[in-house]
């Protein structure tokens, strides 16, 4: 009866990520009375904070462009990659997500999203069957000026706010050191002093598209709650019917007609499940409210997990505040390594960030790892996660600098002899182009963010002038790969593997399509908005 209910909708969607947002519009493109609950005071998720890549293989942007590419052969190298990751990955989620991203995109597209190609970016494993370069999009920078007062409390606010996009990335951290990047930078500059005399406010990457996502959401007049919890879902004959969410001090029962959407992120910061699942507490770049909740009110609801000792990992640096910042290009430029507390190299540095990451985790030496640069590594190239932070790194033993490798040796406490020895073999891998240990800078996406100046091979410049710098590395993520268990329609399913009517679920709340891999730049948000919009389809024509 109405009287037990709060609220009646037809959709709720919960999050405000790229999973919910896409549910949502999708939802309201439909007709539907669609809610959306998003749990902290500010909306957009990991989404806004990210680099706002989607990995979506064949979209129409590549086909306008005349780049050839198939689902066949995205399929073909998704097989190879991922391989066999268990049911979050079955053959058709994995079909389901290729089939619809022509769709999506041009969904999104006709409401207003500015897409973009970055064409240079390499898949991870370019070099695996079906590899190709140039599969990931992007959304043009936004005048969030577009969104009034609702920017106040968007999550984009902490990124750059600046129209900022990928290749922008790639070049401009070598912007002092080869010409490309200096015409980028400038170019750059121009861009950005353009856009505000013009009066916008743009901001790039990943507050970009979830900016985009708010205005259409914005736009169709779906109501966003903010500071409003889930707390628990509501079932009626083995189905979910609706959910409770706290709003304004007091718990409000909300009827949801044709389906409850959980796109609420992962578990990256709930420390407690960190350590039970994965044996770190966690150093993570996604956000406070990253905490687990929508996969154990799921879970609570009879939804099965999958994947939960994984995530989207990658060395990162940790300050002294507790807050970590992701590492990418700063460890394949050239003039550095990775070492463990013994001083051995343990991995590719190049790799993809998820591959150093497992390397990391799977290192049984136990103790503090460390990038190691010399002087030409800190002229030439951005770091940008120490930016006016050396100083205060320093004071916190984080970064240590020093004339010479003996004495930075000691200064961290790794036996001098043995880190001249890896430095001395590095150097001679740097001299002949070829890493004989790990295989550094051997493929297309390696050299993608080396030094195109730096021969024979891009990624490999020698540490031989000082002085040379020691950062602290840990292995920090950007969001956890674990959660709840869907099938190709996005509804969560129990351990039988029915499915449980009513409830669906997208994003990092859910076991990733991706299995424990990282096939391509936008690994992460193009699932979640494939699989939010999947849901938002399914959920409506129930």
């Amino acid at each position: 009866m109405t009287d037990q209910w709060d609220n009646l909708v037809d959709v709720l969607v919960v999050g405000s990520g790229a999973a919910g947002l896409t549910a949502a519009i999708a939802a309201a493109d439909r007709g539907m009375d669609v809610l959306m609950v998003e749990s902290t005071p500010r909306w957009g998720g990991t989404t806004s904070v990210s680099g706002g890549g989607l990995w979506m293989p064949a979209n129409p942007l590549m086909i306008r462009a005349g780049a050839r590419d198939s689902a066949e052969e995205a399929l073909r190298y998704m097989n190879d990659v991922i391989g066999d990751a268990g049911p979050a990955s079955s053959h058709e989620r994995r079909a389901a997500f290729l089939q619809t991203v022509p769709e999506v995109v041009t969904f999104l597209g006709r409401r207003g999203v500015r897409w973009r190609r970055f064409p240079d970016y390499p898949d991870y494993y370019p070099d695996r069957p079906g590899g190709k370069v140039g599969r990931s999009i992007e959304v043009a920078a936004f005048d969030t000026k577009l969104l009034g007062d609702w920017y106040a409390t968007s999550r984009a606010k902490d990124s750059i706010p600046l129209p900022l996009m990928t290749d922008d990335v790639w070049l401009l951290a070598r912007a002092w050191s080869t010409p490309g990047g200096f015409v980028r930078g400038a170019r750059f500059v121009f861009r950005s002093l353009g856009a505000f005399a013009g009066g916008k406010r743009p901001v790039g990457i990943g507050g970009a598209l979830a900016c985009s996502l708010m205005h259409i959401v914005r736009t169709q007049q779906t109501p966003v709650w903010l500071s409003a919890p889930l707390v628990d879902l509501i079932l009626e004959d083995d189905g979910v019917v609706g959910a409770v969410v706290e709003k304004d001090g007091r718990q409000r029962r909300i009827r949801a007609r044709h389906g409850v959407i959980l796109a609420a992120g992962g578990f990256a910061n709930n420390t407690e499940w960190r350590l039970r699942h994965h044996g770190v507490p966690g150093y993570s770049s996604a956000p406070e409210g990253d905490l687990g909740t929508a996969i154990e009110v799921g879970a609570r609801a009879g939804g099965a997990l999958e994947l939960m000792d994984d995530a989207w990992w990658g060395a990162s640096l940790v300050g002294p505040d507790g807050t970590a910042r992701f590492l990418v290009s700063e460890r394949s430029f050239p003039f550095s390594i990775i070492v463990d507390a013994n001083g051995e190299r343990f991995t590719n540095e190049s790799a993809s960030y998820i591959d150093v990451g497992h390397a990391m985790l799977s290192h049984d030496v136990t103790g503090p790892m460390w990038m190691i640069t010399d002087v030409r590594h800190r002229r030439r190239y951005l770091n940008s996660a120490l930016i006016g932070q050396a100083r205060k790194w320093s004071r916190a033993g984080l970064l240590v600098e020093a004339p010479t490798m003996e004495s930075l040796a000691a200064k961290i406490g790794i036996d001098p002899a043995r880190l001249r020895a890896t430095v001395g073999r590095f150097n001679g891998f740097a001299r002949t182009g070829v890493d004989e240990d790990f295989d550094r800078g051997r493929t297309v996406y390696d050299n993608y963010y080396g030094d195109p100046r730096v021969k024979p091979n891009p990624n490999l410049g020698p540490l031989e002038k000082g002085p040379f710098r020691a950062v602290r590395v840990y292995p920090g993520d950007l969001g956890t790969k674990g959660g709840l268990l869907t099938d190709e329609h996005a509804r969560v399913l129990r351990e039988n593997g029915s499915a449980i009517p009513g409830l669906y679920a997208a994003g990092n709340t859910t076991a990733s399509v991706m299995g424990r891999t990282y096939p391509g730049p936008g690994s992460t948000i193009a699932p979640a908005v494939v699989f939010g919009y999947r849901a938002a389809r399914h959920a409506t024509s129930r």
